[in-house]
């Protein structure tokens, strides 16, 4: 699973989801990408299964990019514990994605084949995409 090697700070505040993406919103490495729709979080587990479908169907031909990365800290606190005693302890990551990044590419695979794993993928994830092509 992503996470990163040490951040500044062990806790984040959780920010607002507003707008669309000013960055990373075209295809840069692959031929094909799949692009964000929506505002979200993403998990790194998330991000790990939608990693492992796309890499299973195309038989590992190809080369995948991932263009996201889970550095945002998410907090839980413990089951049944009362109010009060401070924020709780970081127990996963999440990349903060809005309306227009693309979180995979790939590259080096027929279109069918590249549509097919990115639609199987879509499922693996909590937000609406859409399959995008490099314009050439």
């Amino acid at each position: 699973m992503l996470s990163p090697k040490r951040t500044k700070f062990r806790k984040q505040q959780r920010g607002r989801m507003k707008g669309r993406a000013l960055r990373n919103n075209t295809v840069a490495f692959g031929e094909y990408g799949l692009q964000v729709q929506e505002c979200g979080w993403l998990t790194s587990r998330q991000l790990e299964a939608t990693r492992r479908t796309i890499t299973r169907y195309t038989k590992r031909g190809g080369k995948l990019w991932i263009k996201v990365f889970p550095d945002k800290s998410i907090t839980a606190r413990a089951a049944e514990s009362r109010m009060g005693s401070g924020k709780g302890t970081p127990e996963y990551w999440v990349a903060v994605v809005k309306p227009g990044n693309i979180i995979f590419e790939i590259a080096g695979v027929k279109p069918d084949v590249a549509r097919q794993a990115m639609n199987l993928a879509a499922y693996k994830l909590p937000l609406k995409t859409k399959f995008i092509s490099k314009v050439s």
